[in-house]
């Protein structure tokens, strides 16, 4: 019994702290990162090297490559704000890497999820520290022209929450630890 309660009490001291995977040795991040930020900058440069600013190909159709320019954020929110943009930029890359960290050992799908998130947001830091302006180019009917790194933070972000909320729900779907942790004698005692 004392055993018991000692071995509780030492497993109880290891902190998530000690569980937490090394950002510069998950594979899966190490990957993501460079592999979103490489084809997020080589199409934004055949792009550039490609089409003139403003022109389309093909020249319509509900689906095109358009060169664009935003000095903004997503749908042309915050015109002309370079400063404030690559200051929130460095702010949200923080807290992405801050929030790999402070979870032990996250899911696979969370790690993807961080990895591209990160790997869209400093493919667009690049473009408003190289420009002022990012690049844009994927046209898709009414929608505001994007990049591969803005699709690949919308993706990130919609596994980081399906993830989080399926998580949630699993929690409180599954039976609460002081229920199986009753020994079975402790009815005995009670008669």
């Amino acid at each position: 019994m004392t055993e018991d309660i000692e071995t509780r009490h030492t497993n109880f001291d290891k902190s998530p702290a000690s569980h937490r995977r090394s950002w510069h040795k998950d594979p899966l991040l190490i990957l993501t990162i460079p592999a979103i930020l490489a084809v997020d900058q080589l199409t934004k440069f055949v792009v550039t090297q490609s089409l003139g600013l403003g022109q389309s190909w093909p020249a319509e159709g509900f689906f095109r490559f358009t060169y664009g320019l935003n000095t903004g954020t997503a749908f042309g929110l915050l015109p002309n704000q370079t400063t404030l943009l690559i200051i929130a930029s460095f702010v949200a890359i923080g807290f992405l890497v801050y929030f790999y960290r402070s979870h032990a050992m996250p899911s696979r799908l969370l790690r993807l999820a961080i990895g591209l998130q990160l790997g869209g947001a400093f493919g667009n830091l690049i473009d408003r520290l190289r420009s002022g302006a990012v690049v844009d180019f994927i046209d898709v009917g009414p929608w505001p022209i994007f990049n591969i790194a803005d699709s690949s933070i919308v993706v990130g972000m919609a596994i980081l929450i399906t993830v989080l909320i399926l998580g949630d729900i699993k929690q409180k779907e599954a039976p609460s630890d002081s229920t199986e942790a009753e020994p079975s004698g402790s009815q005995d005692d009670s008669e």
